[in-house]
């Protein structure tokens, strides 16, 4: 572009700024503001992967900040306070109006124990608002009790002490006009807010436990907390399925189905079961140890796939089209020119002639399923939630976010995956992926709703990244038939070479991030770490999945990153909402502390920190604008 156009352009951006700031004094006394901001401590970011639905221990790790909170009371009263009144005082901040129910019918709730829970509240709140500016604190108090909170929050003694004095008088009201519950539940709900700043979602909300839509629910509240999702195979599925991809929607009832999970399908949706029920229970036998509905819905869901895999070549995935190797006479089917014996030879509307087409029930079966998801308005709304906030991966503040993989070669090299005739690799493939995902909800068109079954299931897919064996966990009886090859990347970035090509590749110098995964469970009851290739790749997947629980030994990891350094939690498993408020029963976490920096890290070392210099370096050239006269000041409307 000319220097001439440049320099235009550059004016009428101005003239938008001075907009918001329309004199030299509004000029400097926001880059005085964001100044002052930059030398803030960094804000806790909180990091959690595969939560697959298991609801009440992800509201308590939300709820605890993954022991945060406790840290930030232990700090705050040291030994003033015994640890079980530490206990008490974070169960409150955890669920309070559960606490001050159970406190009220034990008769405990006294003006001596509220005085005293509200005094200890505002402490924590006081000085976890201190790593904040004041405006962005007033924007997280809940709204009922803003003004009040704000002044409660600036308590400093005078000459005569008359403003500690007001503050108590305002406790005394907030006691005597009976709003204290409604109160404490607001500080509660503002403690949890300041104590992390972001949440990361590295991927899989949905599947296997029951709660993935309170879960989404719990999100969508707290819409205000900043939050991003870095979208597992298990939420693409989900999305493909609200934007009406047949073998997305019957993958995610087979899901559910087995592992007992109707209520998210019937009360949670709307899903109605019923004409699929009755269809399979007069079509298919129950002698076999298989129910009828799981087997019309594997029979529909292979018959579904195999029409993806026969308009898409470039899957390379005909190792999957196995309904036409199958011999229900005799049980078998012929996987790589080897003879297996079935689980089951109920196969009734099996064509041999057209294996891969649907009959006219499972047809109008299939399309009233394809109407009821499309129209359920309580997932559409997750979904588009998971839109709105979710991507494929995130680079932020040197970390590089993504749920499974970022496909490889043996050689360490990034694959290329033919994407719509494109070959694409590493990053670019990935930003494929984000953009056939959103046509795909936005415009619905066959060869998008496509990807995002292969982008489930797809073994170069970034969300998967390993070969599925649907098929035989269905029908075979011989576990050697189920290993499922990861690929490449699963391996080699257990070694630093590989990991530093992967942060190359996103932008972020070996040495100055880290990778940061979910996907695949870590064993620690096997002696497998989280923590991979001298730190370079972190997997925070540990299990919040009950089902896991066996595998891995513990119920979960996450991740804080904080302004002094980022550390590690295993979680145990949590034992019930009840067992937290009865006997404080908080989650038992192991921290491991890892790269502790040498001083504490601030908002100027962040990317936000980095988007605020570049705002300032724009109001200067506007206060110089300004000064020179070439915009006036009110001049830019």
């Amino acid at each position: 572009m000319p220097a001439r156009d440049r320099q235009d352009q550059t004016i009428k951006y101005l003239k938008l700024l001075a907009r918001e700031f329309p004199n030299e004094q509004a000029v400097f006394t926001e880059i005085i503001n964001l100044q002052a901001i930059l030398n803030l401590p960094k804000g806790t970011e909180h990091f959690m992967s595969d939560l697959h639905g298991e609801y009440e221990a992800f509201l308590h790790i939300l709820n605890n900040c993954s022991g945060v909170i406790r840290e930030h009371v232990d700090e705050d009263f040291g030994d003033t306070l015994s640890d079980e009144e530490k206990s008490d005082l974070c169960t409150l901040v955890y669920y309070p109006r559960e606490r001050i129910e159970l406190m009220r019918k034990a008769r405990q709730d006294s003006p001596t124990w509220y005085k005293r829970m509200l005094d200890q509240l505002l402490v924590v709140t006081r000085r976890l608002s201190s790593r904040y500016t004041r405006s962005k604190v007033r924007r997280a108090i809940p709204h009922d009790f803003a003004y009040i909170i704000d002044e409660l929050l600036h308590t400093h003694p005078d000459e005569n002490n008359y403003r500690v004095q007001y503050h108590e008088r305002i406790i005394d009201s907030i006691l005597e006009t009976g709003s204290t519950e409604d109160f404490i539940s607001s500080l509660a709900e503002l403690i949890k807010v300041l104590a992390v700043d972001h949440i990361h979602l590295v991927g899989d909300i949905f599947d296997r436990g029951g709660g993935a839509a309170k879960i989404m629910d719990r999100l969508l509240r707290c819409e205000h907390q900043r939050t991003d999702i870095q979208w597992g195979n298990h939420d693409i599925l989900w999305m493909g399925a609200a934007a009406g991809e047949p073998a997305c929607i019957v993958t995610a009832l087979r899901n559910n189905l087995r592992y007992g999970n109707y209520e998210i399908l019937e009360n949670d949706y709307g899903i109605s079961l019923r004409e699929l029920v009755s269809f399979a229970e007069r079509t298919y036998r129950q002698d076999d140890g298989t129910s009828p509905v799981i087997k019309a819905i594997d029979v529909m869901l292979f018959k579904l796939e195999g029409q993806i895999i026969r308009r898409h070549p470039e899957f390379d995935m005909e190792d999957r089209l196995l309904l036409d190797k199958v011999d229900p006479a005799s049980g078998t089917v012929v996987i790589d020119g080897e003879r297996h014996e079935m689980t089951t030879r109920d196969f009734p509307t099996l064509d041999p002639a057209r294996p891969y087409e649907l009959s006219d029930d499972e047809q109008r079966i299939v399309g009233r399923l394809v109407r009821e998801f499309t129209s359920a308005s309580h997932l559409g709304s997750h979904v588009d939630f998971l839109y709105r906030h979710g991507s494929m991966y995130l680079v932020s503040n040197g970390n590089v976010l993504f749920h499974g993989c970022v496909p490889m070669n043996g050689d360490g090299t990034f694959s290329s995956v033919n994407c719509l005739g494109t070959w694409r690799s590493g990053r670019d493939y990935l930003d494929f992926c984000d953009e056939v995902a959103r046509r795909a909800w936005r415009t619905r068109e066959r060869d998008a709703l496509d990807w995002m079954w292969y982008l489930w299931v797809g073994r170069k897919s970034p969300a998967s990244g390993r070969q599925v064996k649907t098929f035989e966990r269905a029908y075979l009886a011989d576990a050697s038939t189920w290993v499922e090859p990861m690929d490449p990347y699963f391996e080699l970035t257990k070694e630093a070479p590989a990991c530093e090509a992967v942060l190359r590749e996103f932008g972020v110098a070996p040495g100055a991030g880290h990778i940061v995964n979910g996907h695949t469970p870590v064993k620690a009851i096997e002696g497998e770490s989280p923590i991979r290739a001298d730190g370079r790749l972190l997997v925070i997947d540990g299990g919040f999945c009950r089902a896991y629980h066996p595998k891995t030994g513990i119920a979960g990891y996450t991740l804080i990153a904080s302004s002094r350094g980022m550390r590690l939690k295993a979680h145990e498993a949590f034992k019930s909402v009840e067992e937290a408020l009865v006997h404080n029963a908080d989650i038992q976490s192991v921290t491991t502390h890892f790269e502790a920096p040498s001083r504490r890290i601030m908002v100027s070392d962040t990317d936000t920190g980095e988007a605020i210099r570049e705002q300032i370096g724009d109001l200067r050239l506007l206060l110089d604008a300004y000064r020179t006269g070439t915009i006036e000041p009110g001049g830019g409307a």
